[in-house]
């Protein structure tokens, strides 16, 4: 297991639990930085002592050989991997070199521990202002006039937000070093090996067998550099929401409550009271309060663990004690004993109440979804990476009319419009189409060791999914694999897909840092959708036809209106031809994403046709078609003539 994630909601509960994963994170830090100052050394060891030259390789192999990175997370992904095996591929390469040169190029290797001294102090800081004011307004009189107390408050208030603010920046300064250590140390790396080659003359047949390494490493570092932007602008989405609404993604949970209470005291006369803090933990089935004593300011040591049974919690008024958000709890197995806690803030002592159940003391009690877009404009460069006009997106979304629009003869839905609109919808669904309950099974093959593995697990999985989900995701896969075919023009690989249907065809059900981590592995399970989509066989071939039952994936009047212009061509043959389908180059298509395979043999042509495209057939009355199928495009057949396939209007022929 490797480092915790830092939850951002933990900088607002800052339990000890917390504290203590952030000294992980700075102790790894710190020996990050120790690591790479010793390489620092070693790497100028090479240029100034040539006559050591032998002994200081030895020593930076081994450097390089015993170290390993830490990561966040339960797993790696393959470039991770790759990258962690790369110093063990490095210190293997420079145990082979016998010759030495003179120059030799030392990469400027980064201090990471530098970079935080000044985040940490500053966080420090913030800690010490924050609770010494927090206990000034605690212990103010509750009889004081409201204006001061109000000017109090709000001076807390300001010392709580520049505290919370200064945790969250400080814990994303964390982890985003954490993440950057592994690129920005192994590349550097990269650099020094190439100059190696050059300097080494007998290095030069290693250079030749090192470069395939070399550049699948260089396309790890590259995909774990993507995947690391793509986490941050997520993670830093993320942390502005928790600014906005920090109440809102306070850590809740069914079983137990947790956080800071001070606790009263009490001494033999004439000492009075005093209030510890404690950091208190509430078991609601057992009704057990847990309570342990800790102060961050105090080098964040704990101290000795109490725990009582609650039989009963009332609000304490401020006519019996001289404090704000004071609590009157009833320990059970100390029946005359009445423990009174404060909580931290108005809101706080909301919270505490509903989650012991606190009662007022008695005085006081009151009696798109039609379709699926598709486009032979598929060579478009960034086709689904490029997005459209929001309001365009949404008018086409939300608007009622939008479904009798025909996209395909309107001029106001381009390509980028409706492509973001299939991502919105797909984004905007109640829950995604790989559903919340199969988030962590999906995850789980994108971690395995072989491809044939994932391929295998992900097809049980898929069949694990509600008939409608798969038969949705079937068609989406399917499509983008047409995509993916033509990446070359339209710039789409299948990782740039994966990239962008990530996050749409599946997300956890809760937001949290963790689930970001994983979302360089929700890219790879969509991936495999999308380049294995054949061998993952998401639908059988009996299930294509059950399609026209599930309302939204099957435009019935397409395929009625289809039916009827092949029965009634053979009435009118000797009339005027009909029209064309027009602008099959967008269209909005209401049956699948392409051809079901389905052969219809032979068809004869019942009217001429001048072709207008180059995709197109051109045919005089009485031609036969070999090999015709139904093309993806409404409306329009494929098939064969004089050794050429194109596009034939379906109401130009007659199926034989």
């Amino acid at each position: 297991m490797g480092l915790h994630p830092l939850e951002f909601s933990e900088c607002y509960l800052d339990s000890p639990a917390f504290r203590e994963k952030i000294k992980a994170h700075e102790a790894e830090l710190d020996k990050t930085g120790r690591f790479i100052k010793e390489l620092y050394k070693d790497g100028k060891n090479l240029i100034n002592a040539t006559k050591q030259l032998s002994l200081a390789q030895k020593k930076f192999a081994q450097c390089l050989g015993e170290f390993k990175f830490e990561y966040i997370g339960d797993d790696k992904t393959d470039d991770e991997k790759c990258i962690d095996e790369s110093l063990q591929e490095f210190s293997s390469f420079l145990r082979n070199l016998e010759d030495q040169r003179d120059l030799m190029y030392v990469p400027p290797f980064y201090m990471f521990s530098c970079y935080l001294q000044a985040e940490r102090k500053r966080y420090e800081k913030e800690t010490e202002k924050y609770y010494s004011s927090l206990e000034k307004l605690l212990n103010m009189s509750a009889k004081k006039k409201e204006p001061q107390l109000q000017e109090a408050d709000m001076a807390v208030e300001v010392m709580r937000q520049h505290f919370q603010v200064s945790s969250l920046e400080y814990v994303c300064k964390l982890q985003e070093i954490q993440e950057r250590k592994k690129f920005e140390c192994v590349e550097p790396m990269l650099a020094f090996f190439q100059t190696v080659f050059t300097f080494y003359h007998q290095g030069y047949e290693l250079a030749k067998d090192f470069d395939h390494y070399k550049k699948a490493l260089q396309i790890n570092i590259q995909n774990t550099r993507s995947r690391f932007e793509g986490t941050r602008s997520e993670v830093f989405e993320l942390m502005k929401r928790i600014k906005d609404s920090p109440q809102e993604y306070r850590q809740t949970s069914p079983i137990s409550s947790e956080g800071y209470l001070y606790v009263q005291e009490k001494r033999p006369p004439p000492f009075g009271s005093s209030w510890v803090k404690r950091y208190s933990t509430f078991v609601k089935e057992q009704k057990i309060l847990h309570m342990k004593t800790f102060d961050q300011r105090s080098g964040g040591k704990l101290g000795e663990t109490e725990s009582v049974t609650i039989k009963s919690c009332v609000r304490k008024t401020t006519d019996t004690l001289d404090r704000r958000f004071c609590l009157d709890i009833e320990i059970t197995d100390r029946p005359i004993t009445v423990l009174t806690v404060q909580a931290l803030s108005d809101d706080d002592h909301r919270f505490w109440m509903h989650a012991m159940g606190g009662k007022e003391p008695v005085q006081y009690l009151n009696a798109f979804t039609k379709g699926v877009f598709i486009f032979t404009g598929i060579n478009d460069q960034g086709l689904y990476r490029v997005v459209g006009v929001s309001s365009k997106v949404q008018k086409l979304l939300i608007d009622e009319k939008s479904c009798e629009i025909d996209l395909a003869a309107s001029e106001d839905w381009d390509v980028k419009t409706i492509t973001s609109a299939l991502k919105l919808y797909l984004r905007s669904l109640p829950e995604p189409l790989m559903t919340y309950e199969l988030y962590k099974e999906f995850i789980v093959p994108a971690k395995s060791a072989t491809p044939e593995s994932r391929v295998q697990a992900i097809h049980c999985l898929v069949h694990k999914l509600p008939e409608r989900n798969r038969l949705v995701l079937s068609l989406v896969t399917k499509h983008l694999a047409k995509v993916a075919a033509n990446s070359k023009q339209n710039l789409m690989t299948v990782a740039n897909l994966g990239v962008v249907f990530g996050p749409t065809l599946m997300r956890p059900q809760e937001e949290t840092v963790a689930a970001i981590m994983d979302l360089k592995f929700q890219n790879i399970v969509v991936e495999i959708l999308i380049e294995q989509h054949e061998k993952v066989r998401l639908l059988t071939g009996d299930e294509w036809p059950h399609l026209k039952t599930y309302p939204g994936l099957v435009n019935d009047e397409t395929s009625v209106s289809s039916n009827e212009s092949v029965s009634s061509q053979s009435s009118n043959a000797s009339g005027t031809p009909p029209e064309k389908s027009k602008n099959h180059h967008a269209t909005i298509s209401t049956s699948l994403l392409e051809s079901t395979g389905v052969t219809l043999m032979k068809a004869k042509a019942v009217y001429p046709c001048e072709a207008e495209h180059d995709s197109e057939l051109s045919f005089q009355v009485g031609a036969i078609f070999h090999d015709v199928t139904l093309s993806r495009e409404p409306g329009w057949l494929e098939g064969v003539l004089e050794g050429k396939r194109g596009l034939i209007p379906e109401n130009y022929v007659e199926i034989l």
